[in-house]
């Protein structure tokens, strides 16, 4: 089970969630301590309001957090960031879907202490018997993973530790994998991925994972491994370099939704692809002007050395649709434009299928894990 579930209920402390509209209907509350404070506090049910009752002897004996307008799993995060270690069980749910608690309640529990000497104890949410504790503990154990990923600086997940991650995965769950390093790249022709790694230190790598039953409906995810972005011969400047250990985002984001996909034995034909290199300096830089091939066989002219990600995602991309998936779905840290039209917490994501778009978007809703169609408009696409 997830660190931060357990399934034990002795001694947990009870939760009541509440979001303002449902506060304010409350009108019968068996708990007159625990009204009195929320009074004293000026508790409304706002987002991020939180009440801790003490017992008679000074212990904790129950919580009342707030979900604000809505009851999203994201609110649900800032309530186990907050509180002390030991076990808490949800008295009051509010309507939200246990699912989304449990989500949520591993997404603010999570710590990164990778270099930490000591490590941090999460508090912990009791599961009820009524709800699938290994389906919520693959989900929040895969999140870890991405965010582990993510958080760690380059020094330690270059592309070579990008490969030892999905190796790991491999043995675990029985999938096959192979990788293609360096000049092989050229050999097994990836000549973008190659161009754009072959400065660095450690080689620039293709990765190829593939689990599954083949008569299963094929599933294909590709993830940008850029495992640190200088800019290149277009370097960035230092405030734009600094959190450059996080152009690996997508690459974690299939990483990990593999690990789900293969944990939860989900009946799809899997194919991972993850292209990795790092974009440094050096003498055998691509440089801006140069002319470079690609998989398709198509040629690609460089005006920025600092816009990679795109080029090795092409050779990856064509390399997926190769095989025909019934379903193909790529994640990169594409591009900072993005993050200037949405903001930080709303991900953006493109499709021309209809269907497909209709289920994300009800996906999102229903996780209160927000996203954001972009246009795929014709005139920008001649």
């Amino acid at each position: 089970m997830h660190k931060s579930f357990t399934a034990d209920p002795k001694g947990a402390v009870d939760v009541f969630l509440y979001t303002i509209a449902a506060f304010k209907k409350l009108e019968n509350d068996p708990f007159p301590s625990a009204r009195a404070l929320a009074k004293a506090q000026e508790f409304t049910g706002a987002a991020g309001q939180i009440v801790l009752v003490p017992g008679e002897t000074g212990e904790l004996s129950r919580v009342l957090y707030g979900l604000g307008k809505g009851t999203d799993a994201l609110a649900v995060a800032g309530l186990s960031a907050k509180l002390p270690k030991g076990s808490y069980s949800v008295a009051e749910r509010c309507g939200m879907p246990f699912k989304n608690i449990a989500a949520g309640w591993a997404d603010g529990a999570y710590r990164f202490d990778r270099y930490l000497k000591d490590k941090a104890t999460p508090p912990k949410l009791v599961i009820p018997e009524s709800e699938d504790a290994d389906a919520l503990s693959h989900e929040a154990d895969a999140c870890a993973l991405l965010r582990d990923l993510v958080n760690t600086p380059a020094a330690d997940m270059g592309p070579q530790d990008i490969q030892a991650t999905i190796s790991d995965m491999a043995e675990r769950f029985g999938a096959k994998l192979t990788t293609i390093i360096g000049d092989d790249l050229l050999a097994h022709n990836y000549p973008m991925v190659h161009a754009v790694g072959r400065a660095a230190v450690y080689e620039p790598r293709f990765m190829e994972l593939e689990w599954g039953d083949p008569s299963h409906p094929s599933v294909a995810l590709v993830g940008k491994g850029v495992t640190f972005d200088s800019g290149g011969l277009d370097i960035k400047p230092g405030s734009g370099m600094r959190i450059m250990k996080k152009d690996m985002g997508g690459s974690a984001h299939v990483i990990a939704l593999s690990h789900l996909i293969m944990s939860a034995n989900l009946p799809v034909h899997l194919k991972l692809y993850v292209p990795s290199v790092e974009n440094a300096v050096a003498g055998d830089a691509f440089r801006p002007g140069d002319i470079l091939s690609s998989r398709k066989g198509l040629t690609v002219e460089i005006d920025n050395t600092d816009a990679e990600g795109r080029l090795i995602l092409a050779d990856a991309l064509t390399r997926a649709c190769e095989e025909k998936p019934d379903l193909l779905i790529d994640f990169a840290t594409l591009t900072g434009a993005a993050r200037v039209a949405l903001g930080p917490e709303l991900a953006p994501f493109y499709t021309d299928d209809e269907s497909l778009a209709e289920g994300i978007e009800a996906g999102a809703k229903a996780t209160g894990d927000p996203v954001w169609r972009m246009p795929l408009w014709d005139p920008y696409l001649a």
